[in-house]
């Protein structure tokens, strides 16, 4: 491999771990002032903890040897020495190193759900369990030749194959759908209502949604480092061109709903632009991945609105924007995908993929997400107390608080 690839391909890790950070800081800016430090932790033990179980067994998991299995022998190769030792074990590393930063920042997404309120050691507990369960059989049944890679073949459809590129399935429908099952388990935060709390720092969510933006071209254009850099060119306008058309459409749909464009909003619009691009960012023409993030956005922005609607307590919007925002791009590849869309040259076969694996990943990721937070929270207990959660989490929990500020 050349060493431009190469190099492409460490600065794309680096981008992509550099997304966990951006992640604590626009959830960081989301939450009430005393609920800060409690919210960024949750991103950066999710950073210690995943790596560490990918590096012991996740890599393992996450590549299979036929369809039928449910995930790869998580000690064929306990701590990847084996992998180390073999001829091109530089390169094999480097590979392994950037699928783990996809398992960190999909564990770390699903904890905006539930800011405020989550215990910090049984948010552990369910961080690791979660993705050993499954984050990582399912990266597997993605990318790694498991039966949603497989599912075109199995179906005798011929050369279709199901379309994600970068993880609509496996991160966002993955995250999301563990995002609102732990919100119905944790439950409302007092007093739930609309308007409940305002961001208590807009400019640290500013400062998120920018690293995010700047993290995706790693998180969408990485994986071409393998490829010789073959379809960069329009991954990268693609990124570029669905998230600005979500921030437009996320912005519009705030004015003739609420008579004003907030950059909070601006930056839910990127967010949401960036997830929806993020599985078909190798396969849309760019004018089509202008459609899609404007889709996105203006979806995404009322979707938002259902927690107050279905009474769910989804604190940051895991669920409108990620979960949707996964749906919306998976699917969207069934009407557009270059050459096999229905509308591109093909026929209904790439959206009847792109459905099956969404919705099982969906399904999966929720019953499991559930069942694991339903007992975490009837054995040691999930959420913090009432108390505790007016008097802020972050002293409850941590012992800490966000901004420090002396009286004169």
């Amino acid at each position: 491999m050349d060493t431009g690839s190469i190099a492409w391909g460490l600065t794309a890790t680096a981008l992509v771990l550099f997304m966990t950070p951006g992640v604590a800081f626009f959830y960081g800016g989301l939450v009430k002032a005393k609920s800060v430090i409690s919210m960024m932790m949750m991103s950066f033990g999710a950073l210690g903890l995943i790596s560490v179980l990918w590096i012991l067994y996740g890599f393992n998991m996450s590549a299979v040897g036929s369809p039928t299995e449910f995930a790869g022998n998580p000690f064929s190769d306990f701590g990847l020495g084996q992998l180390a030792m073999g001829e091109t074990g530089s390169i094999d590393l480097l590979g392994a190193t950037y699928g783990a930063t996809f398992a960190i920042i999909t564990v770390a997404l699903i904890s905006g759900a539930v800011a405020d309120r989550a215990k910090f050691g049984s948010w552990m507990i369910f961080a690791g369990v979660w993705a050993t369960l499954v984050y990582f059989p399912v990266a597997a049944w993605v990318w790694g030749g498991g039966w949603i890679m497989e599912l075109g073949t199995t179906l005798g459809l011929g050369d279709i194959a199901v379309i994600d590129y970068a993880g609509g399935t496996a991160v966002h429908i993955n995250a999301g759908a563990a995002a609102l099952a732990l919100a119905l388990v944790l439950g409302k935060r007092v007093g739930f209502q609309k308007g409940i709390t305002k961001p208590h720092n807009v400019p640290l969510v500013l400062i998120g949604a920018s690293i995010l933006w700047f993290g995706w071209f790693g998180f969408n254009a990485g994986a071409e480092w393998l490829n010789g850099l073959a379809n960069v060119g329009i991954i990268v306008v693609n990124t570029l061109g669905a998230t600005a058309a979500a921030i437009l459409a996320w912005m519009l749909v705030e004015k003739f709903k609420d008579g004003k464009a907030t950059s909070v909003g601006a930056a839910s619009g990127a967010v949401a632009g960036l997830v929806a691009i993020t599985p078909a960012c190798a396969n849309l023409e760019p004018g089509w991945a202008l459609l899609l993030g404007a889709v996105a956005g203006a979806v995404c922005a009322m979707a938002v609105e259902l927690k107050f609607k279905l009474g769910f307590d989804d604190s940051l919007d895991v669920v409108g924007i990620h979960l949707v925002g996964g749906i919306i791009g998976t699917l969207y590849l069934g009407f557009f995908a270059i050459g096999t869309g229905l509308f591109t040259g093909g026929d209904l076969s790439q959206l009847l993929v792109q459905a099956i694996a969404a919705f099982t990943v969906l399904a999966y990721s929720f019953v499991v997400a559930y069942v694991l937070g339903f007992a975490i929270e009837k054995t040691i207990g999930f959420r913090i107390k009432n108390e505790d959660e007016l008097a802020g989490i972050d002293t409850s929990v941590h012992g800490e608080e966000g901004y420090a500020l002396e009286r004169v």
